[in-house]
């Protein structure tokens, strides 16, 4: 067990010191530069961060004692503290739903979940602390926003995560990521995209093909289009919730308000046309509020522009928020109207509701601990 001294001693060094998990490849060899080391170092200790997850430099054995040393001397690494680990296991799900409460080095608090499936186990990341879009449905706009995440504190996540699996004597690794968590991806995007590059760098014990990504996007148009050309082989999904501008903004007054539909619309189909990847619309069914035969055809009237698939999903129930989930046969009905226009609907079960790990729930045990702290 650490002393005081110690731990006060590594608190205020990691405040002063550049956290060197932030830091893309690319960056990390310029540094390197500075540092008179070739390339290839940079590549070993990127290896060492995000293939071995090394928690100190002490670890890096394959550099010199000199190099480990003047690496201290310069950078910090701070990897998130579990502070909290709940699970949970529901009936037709595969294996539990784990969530994660994580403290950041300056006292931020954020949540990762562990989603299982069949043939897969995805991690839900959180991109913000907070989040600043407020939309009426979800827990973590109660929370306001605190600031954006760095591409350690993404990727950390997920290293938190794999950690976890191994430390309960798992041989499972995350296969899927989704940018579901706390937060809006697309307000922290450049940050996002370094975490994207580092996690799915090739040949690392945990990467992710691109391909497995999800980024998901209240529709933040100008990144939309960004990353529409940005090369990268991530998937786009996009909270929709209604077709209707009116009642959108009436739930996501903020985003549907900046960012209407009549604009998003062309946007998303130069998305698809430009990666030749369809986009996923999320469209969570309320009760009486979006969930008639006329929000159907609305919808229907939006996505058949454009390459799209519709998840549909049910509302998780959140204290002090007045929304109610649908009956089965509404949803059935609202499903098959689409079915029989020709799109492709999938109905997406959404577990952990027992430890608000569920979607729109995150950030209802973190506001309680953040409070405290």
């Amino acid at each position: 067990m650490r002393s005081p001294q110690t731990s006060e001693k590594t608190h205020t060094m990691a405040k002063t010191l550049q956290n060197i998990t932030d830091l893309t490849l690319q960056q990390l060899t310029g540094r390197l530069a500075e540092m008179k080391e070739p390339a290839w170092r940079a590549k070993q200790i990127h290896e060492w961060l995000f293939s071995h997850r090394a928690e100190s430099f002490e670890e890096m054995t394959t550099l010199s004692k000199a190099l480990r040393k003047a690496l201290e001397e310069t950078f910090a690494i701070t990897p998130p503290e579990v502070e909290q680990h709940d699970d949970s296991t529901e009936g037709a799900c595969p294996g539990p739903t784990e969530k994660l409460l994580l403290r950041l080095p300056d006292g931020a608090m954020i949540e990762t979940v562990l989603i299982p499936g069949p043939g897969r186990l995805t991690a839900c990341l959180s991109s913000q602390a907070g989040c600043a879009l407020q939309c009426s449905f979800c827990a973590t706009g109660s929370l306001g926003f605190k600031r954006n995440l760095t591409p350690g504190e993404i990727t950390g996540q997920a290293n938190a995560l794999n950690s976890m699996l191994a430390a309960s004597g798992r041989e499972q690794k995350i296969t899927n990521i989704v940018f579901m968590g706390m937060g809006e991806p697309l307000l922290n995007t450049l940050n996002v995209f370094d975490a994207v590059e580092t996690l799915s760098t090739r040949g690392y014990a945990s990467s992710i093909s691109q391909r497995k990504i999800t980024i998901s996007t209240v529709g933040i148009i100008p990144e939309i289009a960004k990353l529409a050309t940005s090369g990268m082989k991530t998937k786009l999904a996009v909270s929709l919730h209604s077709a209707f501008q009116e009642k959108r903004e009436s739930l996501m007054p903020l985003a549907a308000r900046r960012y209407p539909l009549d604009e998003l619309q062309p946007v998303l189909a130069h998305y698809a046309k430009n990666t030749g990847e369809p986009v996923t619309l999320v469209y969570m069914l309320l009760e009486g509020v979006n969930d008639t035969q006329g929000d159907a055809r609305q919808l229907i009237r939006f996505a058949s522009r454009f390459f799209c698939k519709i998840n549909l999903i049910d509302y998780n129930s959140i204290v002090n928020i007045p929304f109610q989930s649908v009956c089965s046969e509404t949803r059935d009905r609202f499903r098959d109207r689409l079915l029989e226009a020709g799109l492709q609907v999938t109905l997406r079960k959404s577990y952990g509701t027992s430890i608000h790990a569920a979607c729109g729930q995150l950030a209802a045990k973190g506001m309680e601990h953040s409070n405290k702290s």
